[in-house]
């Protein structure tokens, strides 16, 4: 089985210059926990995903790092959480989103994705053509369409 007989054609996804409060309001209406970014010619040029709003609204401690005759300090968060919330909304996207984005080919085969989803333990996967986001595969895809003729 192929990755265009399982995807999801109808695809959340956000312009490259769009802020994360429009993400966080696509996430809410449409009960999903990530999304393609993409620029004007629909290619993929970044992932952006509840994670990654966790990490930056989440608490940031101090770190200290020690060297031979170096010590120095990373001071974590001096802002309040409620800022860094607020702070986030109008940030762009592409400010926290992943650059890296892990993705398949429209022609995949499901036992490959099963390994990536697996694999990299993330939830979803972009599917592209020639380039182009075409899809969407989540781990529920691949569960149900591998196991529905048996069950």
């Amino acid at each position: 089985m192929k990755a265009y007989e399982i995807m999801n054609k109808e695809v959340y996804k956000v312009k490259e210059n769009a802020t994360l409060r429009s993400v966080i309001e696509r996430f809410i209406n449409y009960r999903i926990s990530g999304l393609p970014v993409v620029n004007d010619r629909n290619e993929i040029v970044a992932y952006v995903s509840d994670g990654d709003i966790m990490r930056y609204i989440g608490k940031h401690e101090d770190r200290i790092i020690t060297f031979f005759f170096y010590v120095t300090v990373i001071k974590g968060d001096d802002v309040e959480f409620e800022e860094r919330v607020q702070r986030l909304l109008d940030m762009n996207v592409l400010e926290i989103a992943k650059r890296k984005v892990i993705k398949v080919s429209w022609d995949e085969e499901i036992e490959n994705i099963a390994a990536i989803l697996g694999k990299k333990q993330i939830k979803k996967l972009p599917v592209e053509r020639n380039g182009v986001l075409v899809g969407i595969i989540s781990r529920g895809d691949v569960i149900r369409h591998s196991f529905k003729s048996i069950m």
